[in-house]
């Protein structure tokens, strides 16, 4: 051996015992929360803790050197990070020729493979028995529909979910009821199990209302790329005192004085003037019950009140006069350009766009209300914030009790549209407030008397993780599965802390809500935190959820993208990947339980399987 070789090696060897030595040190530090968790979850705490120590080191050039001497660089070390190093340190010690050299005892017991199957464990505790050829579960948010629709059920039972999930932000517990007695049907039939998870909604920053737009209709023609009429507008013109649904697809549906619309007849004609000044004609082709069928060639606008001529067909001397009768409002909203005013209220009173001058002129900046009154007592000038899963950006510019200015930084050139009921974001804001919101806290008899797992929303301190423990044992709802939903950047950053408190309970997950992630740690940044929630959870050996926007194209149009078809294959890496509901949620199953025994073959977590290659076993060096 080098006398460089030499020394290498016994550098190696002291940093390796030292990073053991804190290792240790940090487990012994944490003893008295080590001794809360549950006892199945005892190791794996411990090897959290050993992971942590770890990873508050920069060891790249050390793994350089490892690698070097064709040993392994502690890259893989998240399951059983101490049994890792020291087979490390075993084989330095004999390249080193000191075989007999000081070798550490404490912790020996732990072997290279044990928090593989304490995770596979942990995963069947949480997620039941994998399914035949698939570990990775497959989790299915399921909509309304489900609580009526039997075979929509079934059919996702049998395409392969092993969860459903039932967000408590919608519907109510009698639709939930019938969700789970579908499954425990669809169960029966297919002989497949299935667990159910129930979301709590938890406490949602959102915008207010919007005051509503004017009452105006607008119907248009089709129109091929030289401006022709391809096809008219379709009208159904119904009795104003009992409207009648149209029975096809119309472009607009009027109501209109019943005695006036009982004169009308197929073939008539109906001119007026619309909301804008323009002369328009309605052609009646024919009569449904009470209403009638009417075709325009020309766009127009319309409003209550606004009066129509009808001139019967051949009879120009017969016409009569008709009203339109009630119209709802339109929806408003709230268009944003970089550089805006935007102020948000503590009041709910509906908000409202910009006010403009008659020189166009801004004269008051748009308003809109906040849900959480919380949010005024904690934001500061200088924070960001952004709205609708991040389409608009801005800044915190004044902050008053009742009324906080907020400069719009990011949106399209065009503008972007904000309307109500619209999610918020504040990343930097420490809010002082509970996951858990009183109306949680009334789902929470359903959830354990009806749900395997619940998933916990907004979760971000140890606290809150003790304070839903506590409810649920109150109801006896010890047993139940606790899924962390890791959605806002404090969460993220009290990951370990938040993991240690709820290994108290048997079952516990991870769900990386990428969505929410992505808003409140910033884009650029989701893949590194995807990453480092995967790595902090395997070393606690607690199964994590894939979660947001997989194969959502696939879900809601039945056609997936590329792009979203190698994000699902990256759900290998996860114990779990979880849809979203859509109209074509079935067929996103079986793709997803295809895609996942594919990649099976190839991948778990992090390590590359390196089964046989077809395209290997069919090259030949000479050529064709």
């Amino acid at each position: 051996m080098r006398r460089g070789q030499e020394g290498q090696l016994e550098t190696l060897i002291r940093q390796l015992h030292a990073l053991r030595a804190e290792m240790l040190e940090l487990e012994a530090t944490g003893q008295p929360v080590l001794g809360e968790v549950d006892e199945a979850h005892r190791s794996s705490a411990a090897n959290l803790l050993h992971y942590l120590a770890l990873r508050r080191h920069d060891i790249r050039e050390m793994q350089s050197q490892l690698a070097g001497l064709g040993l392994s660089s502690l890259g893989r070390t998240e399951p059983h990070v101490i049994a890792a190093l020291h087979a490390v340190l075993k084989a330095l010690n004999r390249l080193s020729g000191s075989e007999d050299g000081e070798m550490p005892t404490e912790g020996s017991g732990e072997r290279v493979g044990d928090g593989q199957n304490l995770l596979k464990r942990n995963t069947e505790a949480l997620l039941g028995p994998a399914p035949a050829s698939r570990t990775v579960r497959i989790m299915v948010t399921v909509p309304r529909e489900a609580a009526t629709n039997f075979d929509l059920v079934r059919d996702l039972v049998g395409s392969g979910m092993d969860c459903m999930r039932i967000n408590c932000a919608h519907d109510e517990p009698a639709a939930w009821e019938g969700m789970i007695s579908n499954l425990r049907r669809a169960e029966r039939e297919t002989g497949k199990r299935c667990k159910v998870a129930m979301d709590v909604p938890g406490p949602k920053l959102r915008t207010g209302p919007v005051e509503p737009g004017p009452a105006v209709l607008k119907y248009r023609p089709q129109r091929d790329a030289l401006g022709r009429v391809v096809k008219p507008a379709r009208v159904w013109l119904t009795p104003d005192a009992a409207p009648e649904p149209p029975p096809s697809s119309a472009d607009a549906s009027l109501p209109v004085s019943g005695e006036w619309l009982a004169t009308v007849e197929a073939g008539d004609r109906i001119r007026f003037t619309d909301a804008r000044g323009a002369r328009r004609l309605l052609r009646v082709t024919s009569a449904e019950g009470k209403s009638r069928w009417a075709e325009a060639r020309r766009t127009a606008y319309l409003v209550p009140g606004l009066e129509l001529e009808r001139k019967a067909a051949g009879k120009e001397a017969d016409h009569a006069t008709g009203r339109i009768g009630g119209i709802a409002a339109t929806e408003q909203v709230l268009r944003l350009k970089k550089g805006d005013s935007l102020i948000l209220t503590r009041s709910l009173e509906a908000g409202h766009p910009a006010r403009m001058n008659e020189k166009n002129e801004v004269v008051a900046p748009a308003e809109i209300g906040v849900t959480l009154p919380e949010f005024f007592d904690c934001v500061q000038c200088g924070e960001p914030i952004w709205f609708d899963d991040g389409k608009i950006g801005g800044v915190v510019r004044e902050v008053g009790p009742e009324r906080v200015a907020v400069e719009i930084t990011q949106a399209r050139a065009t503008g972007e549209k904000l309307g109500a009921e619209k999610g918020i974001n504040v990343p930097e804001t420490k809010l002082k407030l509970g996951a858990l919101t009183a109306e949680d806290l009334k789902f929470l008899e359903f959830i354990v008397g009806h749900a395997d797992i619940i998933g916990y929303s907004f979760v971000r301190s140890d606290a809150d993780v003790r304070a839903l423990q506590r409810h649920l044992a109150e109801l006896g709802g010890e047993n139940l599965g606790i899924i962390l939903k890791i959605e806002t950047r404090q969460g993220f950053e009290k990951l370990p802390e938040l993991l240690l408190a709820a290994m108290r309970s048997r079952a516990v997950g991870v769900m990386i809500a990428r969505g929410d992630l992505a808003v409140e740690c910033g884009f650029q940044r989701l893949a590194e935190v995807q990453e480092e929630i995967l790595w902090i959870s395997e070393a606690a050996h607690v199964p994590v959820i894939w979660a947001t926007q997989v194969l959502e194209s696939l879900a809601k149009t039945g056609i997936p993208s590329r792009s979203e078809i190698t994000d699902a294959a990256m759900g290998e890496r996860a114990e779990c990947v979880m849809l979203n509901k859509g109209p074509y949620v079935v067929a996103a199953v079986r793709i997803l339980d295809d895609i996942l025994r594919r990649m099976q073959a190839h991948q778990e977590k992090k390590r590359s399987m390196l089964r046989e290659l077809h395209l290997a076993s069919t090259f030949h060096a000479g050529g064709a």
